[in-house]
């Protein structure tokens, strides 16, 4: 792929802000730029917490440029939102996928693996090996 046609980034919690700040987070550390499409799909329409398929959607849609969206959830029903909605197969763009990762680490690391050009496999790659990382 190329950053004509990046892979879409979306970051489903339970909490809006934490969705919020870990899209900013992750932003900032690949650069800060707009070369990858994040959204966040925190918490419920009403801005409680929770889980709302309805924003899952809309966010994949607003971030999808034909390359594939990963999807990163935090935890619990987040998870099986996302799941649903890849079963039912018409709510997400072509080429959505849940990716196995941890919230934070895999959504910098995947943000900065989009950001080089790289395809949704590399991407989820990327992610999911964020499991690996050590702090001692």
């Amino acid at each position: 792929m190329s950053l004509d046609k990046p892979v879409g980034i979306v970051l489903v919690s339970h909490s809006a802000a934490v969705a919020t700040a870990v899209a900013e987070l992750a932003r900032g550390l690949a650069g800060g730029g707009d070369a990858v499409p994040v959204a966040a799909a925190g918490g419920t329409e009403g801005g409680g917490v929770g889980t709302s398929a309805e924003l899952i959607a809309a966010a994949a849609a607003a971030v999808d440029r034909g390359a594939g969206v990963a999807l990163l959830a935090d935890l619990g029903s987040s998870v099986l939102t996302v799941k649903a909605l890849i079963a039912e197969g018409d709510e997400l763009p072509e080429g959505a996928r849940l990716v196995d990762a941890p919230f934070v680490e895999g959504a910098v690391a995947a943000v900065v693996t989009a950001a080089t050009g790289a395809d949704l496999d590399a991407v989820e790659a990327a992610a999911g090996e964020a499991y690996g990382y050590r702090k001692v």
